[in-house]
């Protein structure tokens, strides 16, 4: 991920990165400038001196300034890069793959993973201008006595080493508190979405502040706190090895040579000077492995989100003459059975202008076999087809243009994203009039005045939209459950009956047995399996064209 974002800025990242390498040149030769006016005489040479120190200082600042902003923008590109990366991933993937992997790891990748990748842009000036400053001061010492050079080459050293195994303990507690972290988000959801049961029980809810909560913010706090204190131990023994070599550059190392004084005021100045860019160095050098951890686990579920569908942009929705599923076969674990649940192998054929009821126990599969049905789940055996072209890989996103689908647990939008005439708000008025919401939202420039409703209420929003997309065939998962008996009347006894008219096809789940003798058809499901393919007969109810 990291050389994807690279590669993918490679010229501003050479022009930053030159940047900021003028920066940290220019750091150490204001180091050799300050060392050779301690001992100039004075003069014209200690003017000169003062008008270079001048120009290397203005380029200093110059170059800092370019540095940091070229990396901000980097920073800000990166971040955008990843999210709209992460984001299309979750668009184009398996259906039934993104509900295995669940949502708190998408939003810690969009949020944490993502914050922390771009965060290494902004760390990266910061690690090149520092290590280029304490190479050059390297280089410096050399010129100045090879011997206490190479001394000061072993204290680095020890201190190198010490670093690295520091390093290696505390990248892992930095990984254990990544994974921890999507469980965190997982529960973060559970404030909101288990707000109701969390305040009707009050064990519950100390349980779950205390036992699932707070063990999960404790274990990241612990293990990222330890990390990042094993860094912070191992840079002040760094920096305490800097101060030993000063001391013994100052009182042991240099002997009675020529230049003795110019040497260890180097020296000295040179170590002082080093101090504080080997500890910025050394603790910004974690925020990079934490965006390596972080880059790591963004590859790794973007892998898991891998899809093999051929993906359309926006398709004519066409008609149908039949959709038939041949033998198809649907496995998952269910925990109710504590075990692999087959579904299937079901034979059905769909027909435009034909309502069908799906009826069975809860846990029966009815959800699932609708999610097959459009094309959400690819059934591990058997076929879909479509007027009897089998539907593959290749077609199965055109497919799901076909449907429209309300599940129990659908999303409902803000906008009408999909949907653009000139009569939308008007249409859209109308509808919500017809189920009685005209005083709770309206449809404005395309969109919704509000989604603060109750769920009964956002249902008849979600059924609007259903409408206004105008596909041939409707789906509805137990959408008069949370209806109050008139609309559960209007829903049977109109708007599926207009719907048959307008030549759509219908499939409602459904438990409400008294409205059973209105379906053209009534499928019933046990484990699994299609027991029963009836044709009750219906009497004929009344329109809801007024609402079209």
């Amino acid at each position: 991920m990291l050389s994807h974002l690279i590669r993918q800025s490679r010229h501003l990242l050479v022009a930053a990165a030159f940047a900021s390498i003028v920066s940290g040149v220019c750091g150490v030769l204001l180091v050799t400038q300050i060392n050779a006016a301690l001992t100039a005489p004075d003069g014209a040479a200690r003017t000169a001196l003062a008008w270079r120190f001048a120009a290397i200082a203005v380029a200093a600042m110059l170059s800092h300034m370019a540095s940091s902003v070229l990396f901000e923008r980097l920073s800000q590109h990166a971040h955008a890069e990843l999210r709209r990366f992460i984001s299309a991933r979750v668009l184009g993937s398996d259906y039934r793959r993104l509900e295995e992997i669940g949502a708190p790891k998408v939003q810690s990748a969009l949020s944490e993973h993502s914050a922390n990748v771009a965060g290494f842009f902004v760390s990266f000036p910061a690690i090149l201008v520092n290590a280029i400053v304490v190479a050059g001061c390297l280089v410096y010492m050399a010129l100045l006595s090879w011997q206490v050079f190479l001394a000061s080459a072993v204290v680095i050293g020890l201190g190198s080493v010490g670093y690295h195994v520091a390093h290696l303990r505390a990248i892992r507690h930095l990984d254990a508190a990544s994974m921890e972290q999507d469980h965190l988000f997982g529960h973060f959801r559970s404030l909101v979405d288990g707000a109701k049961e969390l305040r009707l029980n009050a064990a519950k809810r100390t349980a779950f502040a205390h036992d699932v909560l707070g063990a999960s913010i404790e274990t990241v706090r612990r293990r990222r706190a330890f990390g990042m204190s094993v860094f912070v131990v191992s840079a002040a023994w760094g920096n305490f090895l800097i101060y030993a070599f000063i001391g013994l550059v100052l009182f042991v190392l240099v002997g009675e040579v020529p230049d003795r004084a110019r040497i260890m005021t180097g020296f000295a100045l040179v170590f002082v000077y080093m101090v504080a860019p080997l500890e910025i160095l050394l603790m910004s050098l974690p925020r990079a492995n934490l965006a390596r951890v972080s880059a790591a686990r963004i590859d790794e579920i973007a892998q898991q989100l891998a899809c093999s569908e051929a993906a359309v942009t926006k398709p004519p929705v066409r008609g149908f003459d039949h959709i038939v599923l041949k033998g198809v076969c649907h496995r998952y674990w269910h925990e109710g059975v504590d075990d692999i649940f087959t579904l299937g192998p079901v034979d059905l054929t769909f027909r435009p202008g034909q309502v069908t009821y799906l009826v069975g126990g809860n846990g029966s599969g009815k959800t699932s076999l609708a999610k097959l049905l459009v094309g959400l789940y690819r059934p591990e055996e058997g076929q879909v087809l479509l007027d009897g072209e089998v539907v593959d890989d290749s077609g199965r996103d055109r497919y799901r243009q076909t449907f429209s689908a309300i599940f129990s647990d659908f999303h409902l939008f803000d906008r009408l994203l999909d949907l653009d005439s000139a009569d939308l708000d008007e249409r859209g008025n109308a509808l919500l009039a017809r189920l009685h919401l005209q005083h709770k939202v309206q449809v404005r420039d395309g969109a919704f005045t509000t989604r603060s409703l109750s769920l009964g209420q956002r249902k008849r929003l979600a059924l609007v939209v259903a409408y206004l997309e105008d596909r041939p065939f409707l789906v509805f998962d137990e959408w008069a459950a949370d209806q109050d008996p008139v609309f559960k009347d209007v829903f049977y006894r109109e708007l599926l009956p207009d719907l048959k008219a307008r030549g759509k096809a219908v499939l409602a789940i459904t438990h409400d047995d008294r409205y059973f003798p209105l379906a053209d058809r009534l499928i019933r499901m046990e484990n699994g399996q299609v027991v029963v393919v009836e044709s009750p007969r219906a009497e004929e109810p009344a329109s809801f064209a007024a609402v079209a």
